[in-house]
């Protein structure tokens, strides 16, 4: 893992005590089923879910791939998706950059692939598509809703083992204002905390 990644890793683990009671109890759940599956030496598949899979899904699926790295969990395979197909906004791509991770356009389109790097062989690639895309699971996997109205418009997803509403605040509401940067850059870090204490559980 890069230097700069696993830095910001150390440093949010110690705001653990910062996430309300109300929420660990959320969250707690998404640890149950990660460790059931690791229990049984079967592969753990999320897939975060978001209206236009453009800003916090994609959050989702890269920060749970660190957190699982950071904390060694083995077999842990992160994706995302949505209700419609747009693309990875810019400003959450240049959030994860101002923390260190290195991400390369691995195609020129309208809705471009992005792998998104967090060390030397470590990365997870970033598209924007509907849940049911045929690069996201179709069975035994947790579909955790990061978006309220991805929560309401989704109301039955076929093959999901659990299915949990974990919503954060939108920070598209910032886009073009002078506290973009800023609310890019919390949302990433709420969702990095959220995403390492799951994993801080499993043992």
């Amino acid at each position: 893992m890069f230097t700069s990644i696993q830095q910001f890793c150390n440093e949010l683990v110690l705001d653990f005590d910062m996430i309300p009671n109300e929420r660990r109890d959320l969250l707690t759940k998404i640890s149950s089923y990660i460790q059931e599956r690791k229990d049984k030496s079967q592969g753990i598949n999320l897939v975060y879910v978001c209206t236009h899979n453009s800003r916090r899904s994609h959050f989702g699926q890269v920060w749970s791939a660190v957190a699982a790295e950071y904390f060694g969990v083995k077999n842990v395979h992160t994706f995302s998706g949505g209700t419609e197909a747009t693309a990875f906004n810019p400003n959450a791509i240049n959030a994860l950059k101002e923390v260190g991770f290195v991400i390369d356009k691995l195609s020129e389109t309208g809705n471009p692939h992005y792998a998104v790097k967090f060390g030397p062989t470590e990365k997870t690639i970033c598209f924007s598509k509907t849940v049911d895309d045929q690069a996201n699971p179709t069975t035994n996997f947790a579909a955790i809703m990061t978006c309220s109205d991805a929560d309401e418009n989704c109301p039955f997803i076929p093959g999901v083992d659990l299915r949990i509403g974990t919503t954060y605040e939108d920070p598209k509401a910032f886009d073009g204002t002078d506290l973009q940067n800023q609310k890019y850059q919390e949302r990433s870090k709420q969702i990095a905390t959220e995403c390492l204490f799951v994993f801080s559980q499993i043992k």
